[in-house]
């Protein structure tokens, strides 16, 4: 057995997840590393953000929030013993367990990062959000949510564990 940590951000605004890594040794090089992938100018996933928050985790090392801070993004650190403040992240691993990974046998890195890839497209793309109203993150062109005819077609991920229903355009 093999424990393997996640490193995720989430925009509170939008509620869109960025899986950064996975590891099952998160050292201070590999979080070093994250953190220059975030935030780099144009396609870093915290580009243009100005706050990032997080736990009290040993994980967040000074050397990585000196990097954040370098590029332009200030790290403010909860309370000890606030999941209440942080409640968004815990929603997401919960709904991320319940809903997939604790249905799933998973060997090894490339099956959970499979995984995990295929719960975050369906999580933007085709899970309605009782936060944001029941409605579907970011829906796709193609899919015509809401529509009352014409054939419904189902989306299958992760062999069927994952399903969407939608009418198709066209």
């Amino acid at each position: 057995m093999v424990t393997y940590y996640v490193l995720f951000f989430i925009d509170l605004a939008s509620r869109k997840v960025h899986v950064a890594g996975l590891t099952p040794h998160p050292h201070q090089e590999w979080m070093k590393q994250i953190a220059r992938n975030v935030t780099m100018a144009d396609w870093g996933f915290l580009s243009g953000a100005r706050f990032l928050i997080h736990d009290r985790d040993g994980k967040f090392c000074p050397a990585f929030r000196r990097l954040l801070d370098s590029g332009g993004v200030r790290s403010l650190v909860l309370p000890a013993r606030s999941p209440n403040l942080n409640a968004f992240a815990e929603r997401w691993v919960r709904s991320a367990k319940e809903e997939c990974l604790a249905k799933l046998i998973l060997f090894g890195e490339g099956s959970l990062r499979r995984a995990l890839d295929d719960y975050v497209a369906h999580y933007h793309h085709e899970r309605n959000h009782q936060g944001k109203g029941n409605a579907v993150l970011a829906p796709r062109p193609e899919d015509r949510i809401g529509e009352t005819t014409g054939p419904i077609n189902r989306r299958k991920r992760l062999g069927g564990l994952l399903n969407f229903y939608c009418r198709r355009a066209g």
